[in-house]
This record gives C-alpha cells, sequence and structure tokens, in this order.
C-alpha cells in the first residue's frame, strides 16, 4: 500500500497517463561539495593499513572481489610512484568472525594521472590491491579482513553476504539503484536514505566522484568551462576519488557495489589516456562475463542477470561491445535467470532538456536487440533528475518494451535538471543534442515532424526534479516493486512506486542458444 492508502499500482494497468510533479524551487537540496577538509574525507588508518575498503560480486553467486588501497597518494611537480609490489594483496575470510582460516591473494597496481604542461600538478595513486575470492557458498555470511600480514598492516573486521544460486524463485532482497552522486552534502543524505533501506546489492549508472570539475591545484567549480575557459587541458584534481572512497567505504566495504562509466569518468592525461582511475580503482567481473573491459560485462545476482553498458566505447554493430552483448544475451536461460535488467549512464528516453536525445546513436544500435531478447528494465543517470516511462519501444508504447528509469538524481553539485523538452520554446536544436548523427525529428504519432513533443511524451509514465535513489526488489519471475525514494521525504516514504510485471507469455523472447562454451 501506498502512504495514501492507495494499492501499488503494475505496469499491467499502464500505460500511464504521464504525470510530472511540481517543481519545487524552494527545494535543491545542499548539492555543494564536502569540502577537501571534512573529517569524513581523511585518512584514519596509519601508513600500509587498508582503506577504502569496496566490495563487487563476480560473475556468478560463488566469487566475490575485494578491494582497497595502502599508502599516501602524492601529488604535485615531482611524484615517486610507489612500488606496487612493496606491499601484498592478502585477504583473511571465513564463516565465523572468530575463525578467519580460507585466504586468497591478488594483484596490486598503482596509477599516474600526469598532464604534459607546465603548472600543472601530477598525481600518484596509493597502492590499489584486488583480490577475489572463489568458492564461495550462496546466500552466506562472510567475514574478513585485508591487508599484508607480514608488516603487519591488516584492516578491520568486515562481512559480506553472498547473493542467492540463480534461480527464478532465488533473488536479492533489495538492490539499490543510483546515479550521478559525486561528493556533496546532498549526496550524503542520498547515501544514508540508501543504507537505512539496507540493500543487498548496490548499483551506480555512472559519473561517481566529479573529480573532473576540479583543476589540479584543487579548486573545483559547478560548471567547468565557465570557470576554467583556459585551461590547455580538461584537468582532474584527483584526490576527490580517495576523498569517496574513504566516504563510501562503510557502504561498499559490506555491501558488493557494482559501478559502469559515466561521462565525468574519462578524465584525459598525457598520451591521450582516459577513464585511468575508473579502471584502475573498481573490481570488475570483465574476465569472468568475457567482456575482457572494464566498460561493459554483466553478472549474475540470484535470477537475474545484468547488462552493464558502455556508450562512451564504441558500440555500433560491428564493435566488440556489440559482439559480446550478442553472445552474452544468447547464453542467458530464462528459466534460471528470468529477469533480464540492463544499465548504463545516458537515458534513451528523457524529456528533460538536459542531454535530451543525447544518444540516439546508441539507441538506434542496440534498441532492436535487447528488445528481441526481452530485456525487462533499463536503470540511467546522467541526467540529474528523476523519470519512468511506460514500456516502450522505438519511441512507441508498447506492452513488451522494457521500463525506462533514469535516476540521476544521486546529489552531485551540477545543476538539477528541471526544463523539459516539451515545454514551450524549450526544445533544443538536433545539433545541440550531443549526437546530432542520428538525432532526427520524428516521422510518426503526436510529434511527427518535429524534434520534441509539444507536452509531456506518452511514453513519459512520472517525472520528477528531486534528489534520490532507488529500491528495486524482485519477488518472485514475473513481479518486481521498484521504489525511488525522494531525498526531502522521510526514510520510509516512497516518491514513486509501481510493481514491474513480466508477461513471459505473452511477450516471446529469443531462446537460450546450446553451446559447448562454458558459461562464465
Amino acid at each position: 500500500m501506498l502512504a495514501d492508502g492507495k494499492s501499488i499500482p503494475t505496469t499491467l494497468e499502464g500505460p500511464f497517463k504521464p504525470v510530472t510533479v511540481p517543481l519545487d524551487i524552494s527545494f535543491r537540496g545542499n548539492a555543494v561539495d564536502l569540502p577537501n577538509d571534512d573529517p569524513r574525507l581523511q585518512k584514519t588508518v596509519p601508513g600500509f593499513h587498508p582503506e577504502q575498503i569496496a566490495l563487487a560480486l563476480s560473475s556468478t553467486y560463488d566469487s566475490v572481489w575485494i578491494s582497497w588501497i595502502t599508502g599516501e597518494f602524492q601529488i604535485g611537480d615531482n611524484v615517486k610512484p610507489l612500488d606496487p609490489k612493496s606491499v601484498a594483496s592478502f585477504v583473511q575470510y571465513g564463516e565465523k568472525k572468530s575463525s578467519l582460516h580460507k585466504t586468497a591473494t591478488g594483484y596490486p597496481l598503482i596509477y599516474n594521472q600526469l598532464y604534459p604542461f607546465q603548472g600543472l600538478q601530477n598525481y600518484t595513486s596509493g597502492i590499489i590491491h584486488h583480490v577475489r575470492l572463489r568458492g564461495l557458498k550462496p546466500n552466506t555470511r562472510y567475514y574478513y579482513r585485508c591487508g599484508d600480514p607480514s608488516i603487519p598492516a591488516m584492516s578491520e573486521i568486515y562481512h559480506f553476504k553472498t547473493m542467492p544460486v540463480s534461480g527464478p524463485r532465488r533473488y536479492p532482497k533489495r538492490i539499490g539503484i543510483l546515479g550521478d552522486p559525486g561528493l556533496t552534502y546532498n549526496m550524503t543524505s542520498t547515501i544514508s536514505h540508501l543504507r537505512s533501506n539496507k540493500p543487498d546489492l548496490v548499483i551506480i549508472v555512472g559519473d561517481m566522484t566529479y573529480a573532473d570539475l576540479y583543476v589540479t591545484n584543487g579548486t573545483g567549480a559547478d560548471c567547468y568551462p565557465c570557470a576554467f575557459p583556459d585551461t590547455p587541458i580538461h584537468e582532474s584534481y584527483q584526490p576527490r576519488w580517495d576523498y569517496w572512497g574513504r566516504f563510501m567505504q562503510p557502504l561498499m566495504s559490506e555491501i558488493p557495489t557494482m559501478v559502469i562509466e559515466g561521462n565525468h569518468e574519462p578524465e584525459e592525461q598525457a598520451e591521450d589516456r582516459t577513464f585511468v582511475a575508473y579502471s584502475a580503482r573498481f573490481a570488475f567481473p570483465s574476465e569472468e562475463s568475457k567482456s575482457f573491459s572494464t566498460f561493459y560485462y554483466s553478472f549474475n545476482a540470484g535470477g537475474i542477470h545484468f547488462l552493464m553498458l558502455g556508450p562512451y566505447t564504441a558500440y555500433n554493430k560491428s564493435t566488440d561491445q556489440y559482439k559480446w552483448l550478442e553472445q552474452d544475451l544468447a547464453k542467458v536461460d530464462r528459466k534460471v535467470t528470468p529477469w533480464l535488467v540492463a544499465a548504463w549512464h545516458p537515458p534513451w528516453y528523457s524529456t528533460y532538456v538536459s542531454h535530451y536525445r543525447e544518444f540516439e546513436c546508441m539507441r538506434v544500435e542496440m534498441e532492436e536487440l535487447l528488445y528481441s531478447y526481452g530485456v525487462d528494465v533499463i536503470f540511467a543517470g546522467h541526467v540529474h533528475a528523476y523519470e519512468r516511462s511506460n514500456r516502450v519501444y522505438n519511441y512507441t508504447l508498447d506492452p513488451c518494451g522494457p521500463v525506462h528509469i533514469t535516476v540521476g538524481d544521486g546529489g552531485n553539485r551540477e545543476d538539477m535538471a528541471i526544463s523539459h523538452a516539451d515545454e514551450p520554446g524549450k526544445c533544443p536544436k538536433p545539433t545541440k543534442t550531443g549526437d546530432g548523427s542520428c538525432a532526427f525529428n520524428f516521422t510518426s504519432g503526436p510529434a511527427a515532424g518535429k524534434f520534441c513533443w509539444d507536452r509531456q511524451p506518452a511514453y513519459s509514465a512520472y517525472r520528477d526534479s528531486s534528489f534520490g535513489h532507488g529500491i528495486f526488489e524482485v519477488k518472485n519471475e514475473t513481479h518486481a516493486l521498484w521504489t525511488w525514494h525522494r531525498n526531502q521525504d522521510m526514510y520510509n516514504a516512497a516518491g514513486d512506486q509501481i510493481y514491474i510485471v513480466r508477461q513471459p507469455d505473452k511477450c516471446s523472447t529469443k531462446p537460450k542458444v546450446t553451446s559447448t562454451v562454458s558459461h562464465a
């Protein structure tokens, strides 16, 4: 039941008449970055003891990644990288806190953010460690500590719970979904609300830290090109990644958190290198899912198969990503993982002016493939507001199309998206969308001959310019409860709530392709 006593609607009752929640101009939250000297962002462990401890899933329930950082980062003119081989990557773990008798080792690395311009400060990271635990039992609590026992420099003891075995009746209870969090006072509210909902898994759909809104001397701004128009390269202040990792450790050290890149992750540096911090700091099931890429991968969480796709690497039909996606989808057995959920950063179906139809080329290339395999839900961020679609395919209401949900409202310091492309005088020109090669006027329907609708489009079911996060709860092989929580509401209040209902008997999908190749 909803707070007003009404029953929770289901997608079977849709398509729904579009709803726009009136903008509360008095509420933008406190979307101001935490200062660099905030106590929550400081290192609290000595020497080479582990910090920024984080968990990530492998592709199946029996394996989990544990990551952490040891040693001090350096930033300045003459930085000297640490030797990653000087500190071991070691995890002790077990089912009892008093008996961590199992061990696993992994690999260490460091990364550099270097600028070939005088006056810009270079950065070299602490030693980043990634260790993969294998042979774990399903749905089981494990205790662990990480570090190097020979120093000795071991962490405190933490715990996590593995995912259930994949099957039509086995699911994690709650999955937290958020995007574009940054490191603001408002983001701290988002994370507080998220933790109060006790998720078993967290998905972040890109734009984690917004370190690229800073120059290398630590000065930041809401709009980088406005504040720093003359910089020779788009700089970033890498310590913001360390601050973010420290703030997020209480969540990420106990709840597996899966991420995908956003447009604030490239962070260009010398020799045209990009996405270096993103690819180094997080563990990804790239090898396990056979993508061999940090930009796209897949994994199972009980009876859900997740596809994490990369808009900022090549995605057309001749690319490695598209070919991998075809192969991955062909291996999905809907009798084992009935739910098929995809996530990436920029939304395909957003009605806000901000980033309107920006990734039409990606939609044109991939939408038919995802539709043919019956993807149920697609999560995205990028637009700093909330929006949920009716079931839609190719801009047409379709009972077998996925529900698209935009949750780019995690709390970052950039402006909240409040203007809609269907408002008078607000429709952007196709050349201003960022993807003018594919973004054309509509050829049919109420917006035929135009680039924007003149009213909230039929495919848009609900939109609200507020910060928050979502909780995805799969109840069984056909029903999942989606709840969006606004930061300004009480902790248990629902800003938007609906049961997403699959109809496998009505919506046919491509069958699993039998192969002799073993599953990741």
